[in-house]
């Protein structure tokens, strides 16, 4: 009879979330139908065009800033939704736990400690598992924000290659530069990755920060709060 409850293969690694990868692969196969699908991307960059035309289009007259100005709401939006649907402190707790693990497992291994690397085995599946779960509801909450990105980005393109008359803008690096032209990536593609990323980069710290800031004056006016007196308590 096994002792101890470490017997046998040890706890069983977790169960793949299937529902959530099911929604994921139908949300990727919708996205690279409408990239792929010109019919049906300019159909839904023409429906969203009704919204945003009017709001951020500017007539084609700013097509730079038409593309700074989505770029960035379309960033706003899906880093505020990961924000405040993600326990931050709890991955970075994981993020440590995981990390602290590896690093345990990769030193048994070199110094070839069998108990040691037998013992940390044994645990491996609950480490994995916690970081799983950390992970999962970010990838649960992409197809939400694509359903929003995806018919944005239909209308840039619609924008860029349609209603655009004159796609031309200056660079430091390039003075005739074409938004259309391929650059491993179209320009305007690039272009909008130059200004979403590190603005969704500095967004992220900054929501982080004001966050775990709230958390710790939380936490130090609960612990100098005063206490009632045992004897009025209850």
């Amino acid at each position: 009879m096994a002792s101890g409850g470490t017997g046998g293969a040890g706890p069983k690694p977790p169960k793949p979330d299937i529902a959530n990868q099911l929604i994921m692969l139908v949300a990727f196969m919708v996205a690279i139908l409408v990239l792929f699908d010109n019919d049906l991307r300019q159909s839904l960059g023409n429906i969203v065009g009704y919204g945003l035309e009017p709001a951020v289009g500017f007539g084609g007259e700013l097509p730079l800033f038409t593309l700074v100005l989505t770029g960035t709401l379309m960033t706003f939006f899906s880093v505020t939704v990961r924000h405040f649907f993600v326990d931050w402190i709890d991955q970075a707790r994981n993020q440590r736990i995981s990390s602290a693990f590896n690093k345990e497992l990769r030193e048994a291994r070199t110094s070839n400690n069998t108990y040691k690397l037998k013992k940390l085995t044994e645990i491996q599946p609950q480490v994995m598992s916690q970081s799983l779960k950390a992970s999962q509801m970010q990838f649960k909450l992409m197809p939400i924000t694509m359903i929003v990105i995806i018919p944005i980005f239909a209308w840039l393109a619609n924008f860029v290659y349609i209603d655009l008359a004159a796609t031309s803008f200056s660079v430091p690096w390039e003075l005739n530069a074409d938004m259309k032209n391929p650059n491993v990536l179209p320009n305007w593609v690039l272009l909008y990755s130059l200004v979403t990323i590190p603005f969704g980069q500095v967004l992220q710290r900054l929501l982080k920060f004001y966050s775990f800031r709230r958390l710790l004056k939380k936490a130090e006016e609960e612990q100098f709060a005063p206490k009632a007196p045992e004897g009025e308590q209850g």
